[in-house]
């Protein structure tokens, strides 16, 4: 059973020599986790640029059906988010966690706005027969005026909605870790002092609107 001690302030877990010692393991464990997460998201641009190679007039055609400009409004709105996540750590960093709330919840605002873009992107292409792999529906691309050049133009798909779906969810994951930070800071359990899971939750969210960075160009602008 582990028990917990307080020390210049923090609460410090027995297995660790004083808060230092537990702010360093915390923070080494985040960013392995990280690595295991952008050695996921490896995978799948190497997967990309594999299949882009050797196809590239179908990615082309795939990418024709996906709107920039919205990809470009999620990119700002990620890039916003990343600076308000920063601001969130760096009041409780100087102990002004009205201001820190502030941020946090600025920064959901953000990731919410990110997903309804989404949810609109995502369901235009049901209504027009696009989905990924086997599933794409040429009857129905049809029937809205599309006259597709590659019958196998799901192969695309399958990439923009594994890659960008995945991405989604992990979306998904941060703004409940920043709903889970914010309240515990309306709590006033974070100070000067302690604020290893705002910043915990900062790297997370600073990694996924990084991969975001990157598969904006590849989907919508590369493809």
């Amino acid at each position: 059973m582990s028990t917990s001690r307080v020390v210049n302030g923090v609460n410090v877990a027995s297995h660790y020599r004083d808060e230092k010692h537990q702010y360093a393991s915390n923070k080494e464990g985040i960013w392995l986790f990280m690595v295991t997460e952008i050695l996921m998201f490896g995978g799948l641009f190497v997967g990309y640029i594999i299949y882009h190679s050797m196809y590239p007039e179908l990615f082309a055609e795939g990418a024709s059906f996906l709107d920039w400009r919205l990809g470009f409004i999620n990119t700002l709105v990620l890039i916003f988010s990343s600076l308000t996540m920063a601001l969130g750590i760096y009041y409780n960093q100087i102990s002004q966690p009205k201001k820190a709330t502030w941020a946090l919840a600025i920064t959901l605002i953000c990731a919410a706005t990110f997903m309804v873009i989404k949810y609109f992107e995502y369901t235009h292409k049901f209504h027009i027969g696009i989905f990924p792999g086997a599933m794409l529906n040429l009857e129905t691309l049809k029937e809205h005026g599309y006259n597709i050049q590659h019958p196998n133009l799901g192969l695309y798909f399958g990439f923009y909605f594994c890659m960008s779906g995945l991405h989604g969810i992990h979306v998904l994951i941060g703004m409940g870790l920043i709903a889970w930070v914010m309240i515990k800071n309306m709590k006033r359990e974070f100070n000067a002092n302690y604020y290893t899971p705002v910043e915990g939750v900062g790297i997370f969210w600073h990694i996924v609107d990084l991969i975001w960075i990157f598969l904006f160009p590849l989907l919508y602008l590369v493809g």
